[in-house]
């Protein structure tokens, strides 16, 4: 009996070690600029879920504070899969949520039912936060996450950590604009060293 625990305990630790170690490439501001439709800044005005189509949906509304692509109307909602309705819960990784109030730039996609959703989740959400002085900084939803970099077989922590607004606008309008003339040309345009 206590040789089959011993085997038990093995099987399953050999499981989640290879769950653990399953890992997906983490997009460049680029590839997520290429891949929306919007990008906003925009502040959550209200947040509701609700059941659809068997599933629990969050859906949260925004008014917009400044388009960077695309033009999207003065108040847009993004639906997001999970959330809680009554006492049931439904809790899905890396979907982020939102609460009146807050600000964040937001990576876009149409839904056919209507709405927007968040181009890669957590990497498409940029939280924007203003220090004592008004300030305002940007942070990446994903960059506390650890990926895996084959280059130093580490796993790092990755991605945009309070970078200050107009920085950060600036880094979005050049991994844009490297977009636009790659599409337009049909060439690979020279990347700008240490490029996003």
């Amino acid at each position: 009996m206590r040789k089959l625990a011993i085997l038990a305990l093995g099987a399953a630790i050999l499981v989640a070690a290879n769950a653990g170690a399953t890992t997906l490439e983490r997009m460049t501001l680029r590839q997520i600029a290429s891949a929306s439709a919007f990008v906003v800044r925009a502040r959550c005005v209200g947040v509701s879920s609700r059941w659809e189509n068997g599933e629990i949906w969050t859906f949260s509304r925004f008014g917009t504070i400044e388009n960077w692509k695309g033009a999207l109307p003065a108040e847009f909602t993004v639906r997001m899969i999970g959330g809680r309705v009554g006492e049931i819960e439904s809790v899905v990784s890396d979907v982020p949520r939102f609460a009146p109030g807050e600000e964040a730039v937001l990576f876009l996609v149409p839904t056919v039912e209507g709405d927007y959703a968040v181009t890669a989740w957590v990497e498409g959400t940029f939280r924007v936060v203003r220090d004592t002085t008004d300030h305002a900084f940007v942070t990446q939803e994903s960059a506390a996450e650890l990926v895996f970099n084959p280059a130093t077989r580490s796993f790092e922590a990755r991605g945009i950590r309070r970078m200050p607004l107009a920085a950060f606008h600036r880094l979005f309008d050049r991994a844009a604009k490297v977009h636009s003339a790659r599409a337009s040309t049909g060439v690979h345009a020279p990347q700008p060293k240490g490029g996003p």
